[in-house]
């Protein structure tokens, strides 16, 4: 799945879209990529002569890859959303800087109803970067 068919199913946008390509999808499992380049606008300030990727923007491209599976296989792009509803057990492993690619991986764990749990891993040269489980919820979006 490439860029323009991932902004069909989830509504972030530059800079905010961190799922630059998904490479596989199952019914309950996906894998993307972000690629990390040094023109990201959070490196101006996150740090200074040592540029990090924030832990939370590596949490945040797990979800949104997480939102991407869900929402091509179990719920309507056009009138629903997934929310996070919590983050659990969050480990940060390794750095992930400028010309990193990182491999994003999430498994669906168990969905009731409209309530999901995920568990998402992020790699850089197979070596882990994040992983955490998470809950999620799908709404309504707004004026539907």
């Amino acid at each position: 799945m490439l860029i323009e068919e991932i902004k069909k199913v989830i509504p972030h946008r530059y800079p905010f879209l961190l799922v630059d390509r998904v490479i596989e999808m199952g019914e309950e499992s996906i894998k993307a990529i972000k690629n990390v380049t040094v023109n990201e606008e959070f490196f101006n300030g996150h740090f200074p002569g040592q540029p990090i990727m924030p832990g939370v923007l590596q949490v945040e491209a797990l979800a949104q890859t997480g939102a991407i599976m869900l929402m091509t296989k179990k719920a309507d792009p056009e009138t629903q959303l997934m929310v996070f509803t919590g983050i659990n057990k969050c480990k940060f492993r390794r750095q992930v800087v400028p010309g990193d690619q990182l491999v994003l991986e999430v498994e669906l764990g168990t969905m009731r109803r409209n309530f999901v749990t995920m568990i998402g891993k992020a790699t850089v040269d197979g070596e882990v970067a994040c992983e955490l489980e998470a809950s999620a919820a799908i709404v309504p979006r707004e004026g539907q």
